[in-house]
């Protein structure tokens, strides 16, 4: 005869159907089917309802009552062995001694075990459920943790284990090596409470424990790793100066840096496989266009030394073509530099603003080039003329005396304001107007 005939397996594996709902917890309706689907197959008493309920609590203490007593009356049988058994368990109900006798200490527990194991049945009930719910929810944890698919498996697989650790606490450890003979005979029990069974088990807590501290810790890494990443992409993008740039890139490698130190056997190592491809991908670019741009800051650093040196030099004028020259040379090789930026450089939008201004600069010194060069020429053909003038004065005549006056003046009125040649030039042309004007009085 079999312990859960079909009928009321079936009525059990519908209610179970009807409770797990959320994906997170097939790991319970799979533990708990394979449980009725033994006993279907085990041959024995028909089970009651209170151990239909003690199969199911531990893993579905929600389970409906009611549906719990349809299934136990569609699946009990009467007979010889259900009254004995409904006759002891009566009997051990009311007898108010038995609590006595049922007390957690060796020095009551252990006589009665060995003369009247039968009344410990409470005791050997308690036992059978802390096992079972033990053993069931290690096999639940040890699935949720080390096959976990996201943290919310994780948390779960945790709270499982100390569930776990909490029936284990509740189970006598003196009482390991002690087999319930009676109780076994009248329920089939195929469970053995041995020490080496109890150590494993607090074994694979602790290691599971171990696995959920290391997934946490994993966890909290890919988050923290995460969060620098994204923030040092935000601070990259709304960045606009290449040296705040370059310190959004070291964030970002830093980040990157915290993701790889993820070990790859935990579910955020796996996680933070798939988002490095794409983070580092996005890296390599901006290290990429970083690369130009520390290129493109050193050409900028330089030009701009070349024009501060240009502006120096250009302070406090008038000044010789020479050094008008040399300032010059300056802004020439400022602009050479902010020739040499690529147009894909971040910075090339930056050099193209300066070598716009610098350009301008070039054309105003290139004009006062021009002009000293001019002014000191016109200065130099007039006091060439001055002296031939002086050297042939007696051999001239008025009229052509003044003519030759006139033309030093029209030299001298070449000389521009802003040149060396302008101060001695006023000076000359004060002392040639005189004498033309003292030439003319002659003449009249």
């Amino acid at each position: 005869m079999s312990r859960l005939n079909n009928q009321a397996y079936e009525i059990l594996a519908r209610e179970v159907e009807r409770l797990v709902q959320d994906p997170l917890e097939g790991v319970r309706r799979d533990i708990i089917l394979r449980r009725l689907n033994r006993l279907r197959q085990q041959d024995g008493p028909p089970l009651t309802y209170a151990q239909i309920k003690a199969e199911l609590e531990d893993i579905f203490p929600e389970f409906d009552d009611n549906v719990l007593r349809r299934a136990a009356r569609v699946n009990q049988r009467t007979g010889r062995w259900g009254v004995i058994r409904n006759t002891a368990l009566g009997l051990a109900i009311t007898a108010g001694g038995i609590w006595v006798l049922n007390l957690p200490y060796p020095m009551i527990r252990w006589p009665v075990s060995r003369t009247v194991p039968i009344v410990l049945l409470p005791s050997f009930l308690s036992m059978d459920h802390h096992y079972r719910q033990a053993t069931s929810l290690v096999e639940q944890a040890d699935q949720l943790v080390n096959q976990a698919t996201s943290a919310q498996d994780i948390e779960l697989g945790a709270d499982r284990a100390q569930q776990a650790q909490k029936s284990l606490d509740k189970l006598p450890v003196w009482f390991l090596g002690y087999y319930p003979r009676t109780y076994c005979s009248l329920w089939n029990c195929s469970w053995r409470f041995t020490y080496d069974e109890f150590e494993t088990a607090r074994k694979d807590i602790g290691r599971i424990e171990a696995k959920v501290f290391q997934e946490d810790n994993a966890l909290d890494l890919l988050e923290q790793g995460t969060a620098a990443v994204e923030t040092a992409k935000q601070q990259y993008q709304s960045a606009t100066e290449t040296p705040v740039k370059l310190d959004a890139a070291a964030a970002w490698q830093t980040g990157l840096d915290m993701l790889n130190e993820i070990p790859s056997e935990t579910l955020a190592g796996r996680m933070a496989a798939t988002r490095l491809e794409a983070y580092q991908r996005d890296f390599n670019q901006v290290s990429g266009l970083l690369a130009g741009g520390s290129r493109t800051s050193t050409l900028i650093d330089a030009a701009k030394q070349f024009a501060w040196t240009a502006s120096e030099e250009a302070q406090n004028p008038p000044h010789s073509a020479e050094t008008w020259e040399r300032i010059t040379g300056l802004w020439q090789q400022a602009i050479a530099r902010l020739e040499q930026v690529p147009v894909e450089d971040a910075g090339y939008n930056e050099a193209q603003r300066m070598l716009a201004e610098y350009q301008n600069k070039l054309g105003v010194i290139q004009e006062q080039l021009v002009k000293e060069q001019r002014s000191r020429q016109a200065l130099e053909s007039a006091q060439q003329k001055n002296i031939e003038l002086a050297d042939r004065v007696q051999n001239l005549d008025a009229a052509r005396y003044a003519g030759a006056l006139q033309s030093i003046v029209n030299d001298l009125n070449r000389v521009e304001p802003g040149t060396t040649a302008y101060e001695p030039a006023q000076q000359l042309l004060a002392a040639v107007q005189e004498r033309l004007r003292a030439a003319a009085a002659a003449q009249q």
